[in-house]
């Protein structure tokens, strides 16, 4: 049986990958617009298109999707959005699937992916992590991100998380950018992806059904940077934590 379940498994992520890459080619071409919109109007028509294409993409491969909290959003100034990172099929369906535009922090490395980073890089801002300058200069553009009245949407474990803690530490990016902007934090949290689409083992895909839930927002009044980070880590655990598994 074990067996016979790999097999599918592995088939559904096939038929997964092509899916993919064949909308992407449809899609490609209504990007091509993004190269002559100016901000913020950019970002926003990105965020359509892409849900468009990931609302396709996510029906073809056989899963559902649902976000709960949506009413957060609701009359509340731009915001710095943290995210947990199981996947990745976290990537292409957080930035269109939130309630607002946005843009998030990405590794350098993915404009390099043909295509789908040459899509991704324009609702990104873009930073290689080994480089000094590039992480300076990327916490600059996203202090201008928030500026420009769109939401910055961060992964704050950095990559995958791969084990069996509900997430991994957090690093200080997003919680600095809150302290320094006056900018709240808004906690959300991923749920099934990793049964999903896990890491491990590799082209392994498992259709069901996707939940994105979105936490009240804290604001970094009366917080130090690292009191922050640990209040937000303390929520997004303890909430994983309860409702992972829940039909």
């Amino acid at each position: 049986m074990k067996i016979i379940k790999n097999i599918i498994a592995r088939t559904l992520a096939i038929w997964a990958l092509l899916v993919f890459a064949s909308t992407m080619f449809i899609f490609l071409w209504f990007y091509l617009l993004c190269f002559i919109i100016p901000e913020p109007y950019k970002t926003r028509y990105h965020r359509r298109v892409s849900q468009v294409w990931m609302g396709l993409f996510l029906f073809l491969s056989g899963c559902t999707f649902s976000v709960k909290g949506k009413e957060v959003f609701d009359d509340m100034e731009n915001a710095i959005v943290v995210c947990n990172h199981n996947s990745l099929i976290d990537i292409p369906i957080s930035t269109p699937f939130l309630p607002r535009a946005n843009k998030t922090i990405a590794k350098k490395s993915f404009v390099y992916v043909p295509l789908f980073g040459w899509i991704y890089q324009f609702a990104s801002v873009l930073v290689d992590r080994k480089d000094h300058n590039s992480r300076k200069l990327s916490f600059d553009k996203m202090v201008y991100v928030l500026n420009n009245g769109l939401d910055m949407l961060i992964y704050p474990e950095g990559t995958r998380n791969k084990t069996n803690a509900p997430l991994k530490s957090f690093y200080d990016g997003a919680f600095k950018l809150s302290i320094d902007t006056h900018k709240p934090i808004i906690p959300v949290v991923l749920l099934n992806t990793k049964k999903i689409l896990p890491a491990k083992p590799i082209l392994y895909f498992t259709p069901g059904k996707i939940d994105m839930h979105i936490l009240p927002a804290i604001y970094p009044q009366g917080h130090t940077k690292d009191s922050l980070k640990q209040a937000v880590w303390d929520i997004m655990a303890k909430y994983y934590l309860e409702n992972k598994g829940k039909k």
